[in-house]
């Protein structure tokens, strides 16, 4: 049975710990050679790299997000332990964790920290197709002549690399297509390297609930329950055309991931069509000071994942979502492209202000699309808005003062809502 150490990187065929250095932390699968199909996920990423930065809080439970009436951007584990989710109220996370340090978060250093993990992504393969700044998936196929080695070891080195060189963690998910490696990379978290492989796929995914499948939902899912459908047992019973006159194109999807088969190719040179953050609200709300502060936040995090790609967009789109899960979504063409968080802030806000009275709502999301390589030196000024060039020039350079002294450097009033 192959098996390999995770922290020499040594390659034997048997025993629980490493010959070489005794370590325990192995990998041991029969295909562990032969699978190239990779998702790696950076683990409690704007945690960890707050715990990295501040080694006071390396112990302790650490929240990033808003002040009290605020949500949960991220926790670490020492907080989800408690109960900690992303987008929880931040005054719930603190009854559930009241010892919680509670930190603002730094974009800026995240993309920045974001680049540097891809950048040791790249020497493994050309072939990397990120879903966020925290994760990617990762084609290694045809990559062990260049490497001398299977793309297995590499992804250890790999991780090895981020945790020595970068300072952080991620946990790996090895398979032969996408869904099951980033099935895999959730299994072992943090710090973890799981395997899926061809031979096994059916035995481990027929008790599995179909919630495992990544885009479903809690609407997804009552729509399951209503039709029977709990586990991924429940969804090989169904006829593929049954499936399909039932769900739609989601029906077929199900009918293949429900037996392990997921066609997509890894690609990295997938064009960006748009760019999108939402949050889904622990209590539906109509408060406005709270919208107004999850919308800027919302646009702060779309312009720092723009800014990163180089890119602008002439389309703002927010999305709402009502307590009865029916959705509202506005969108507005820009007269010329941007990606200043004021900007989209503002035009998300305008776009908001007529559906006010429709809420109150339980998800709030804002967008960015019509999508196209930026000009540094451009602004999406208005005439009508003879404020707005001035505003830019102030993002500009609050952006160069939060890159050198922190996120904390500079803050808007806003956020704090």
């Amino acid at each position: 049975m192959p098996v390999l150490c995770r922290d020499c990187l040594c390659q034997f065929e048997t025993g629980p710990r490493c010959p070489a250095c005794a370590s325990p932390r192995t990998v041991v699968h029969p295909e562990l050679w032969h699978l190239s199909i990779a998702h790696m996920d950076c683990d409690a990423f704007y945690a960890s790299v707050e715990k990295r930065d501040n080694p006071a809080l390396r112990d302790k439970p650490v929240i990033i997000g808003g002040g009290r009436r605020g949500v949960v951007s991220t926790a670490c584990y020492i907080a989800r332990i408690k109960g900690v989710r992303s987008a929880m109220p931040m005054f719930q996370a603190l009854k559930l964790c009241p010892e919680a340090v509670v930190v603002r978060g730094r974009m800026d250093v995240y993309v920045e920290v974001s680049k540097q993990v891809r950048a040791l992504m790249d020497e493994l393969t050309p072939v990397v197709e990120p879903l966020s700044l925290d994760e990617a998936f990762m084609d290694l196929t045809g990559t062990a002549r260049l490497h001398g080695a299977p793309p297995a070891v590499m992804l250890a080195r790999l991780t090895k690399r981020i945790r020595d060189e970068i300072g952080i963690t991620g946990s790996i998910g090895l398979s032969h297509n996408k869904f099951l490696a980033k099935v895999a990379s959730d299994l072992d978290k943090p710090n973890g390297f799981s395997v899926i492989g061809q031979a096994e796929t059916m035995e481990f995914l027929r008790p599995k609930p179909v919630s495992l499948i990544w885009g479903i939902g809690a609407v997804s899912k009552a729509a399951l329950e209503k039709a029977g459908i709990r586990t991924f047992a429940d969804l090989l019973r169904w006829d593929q055309q049954d499936l399909i006159a039932r769900f739609g194109g989601m029906g077929e999807r199900l009918w293949h991931l429900a037996r392990g088969q997921d066609a997509r190719r890894v690609s990295a040179h997938t064009p960006v069509k748009g760019i999108s953050n939402e949050t889904t609200f622990h209590d539906d709300t109509a408060d406005g000071d709270i919208l107004d502060g999850h919308m800027w936040r919302l646009s702060e995090k779309v312009s720092a994942r723009a800014k990163a790609k180089g890119i602008s967009g002439r389309i703002v789109t927010l999305k709402l979502k009502r307590a009865n899960h029916t959705s509202l979504t506005r969108r507005t063409t820009l007269h010329a492209p941007t990606q200043f968080a004021d900007k989209i802030y503002r035009t998300a806000r305008a776009l908001y202000d007529p559906v006010a009275s429709e809420g109150p709502f339980r998800l709030l999301g804002v967008g960015l699309s019509a999508l196209e390589q930026a000009d540094i030196d451009a602004t999406s000024a208005d005439l009508l808005d003879p404020q707005a060039e001035q505003r830019e020039k102030a993002e500009r350079a609050a952006d160069k003062i939060r890159a050198r002294f922190g996120d904390k450097a500079i803050l808007k009033g806003r956020a704090l809502r």
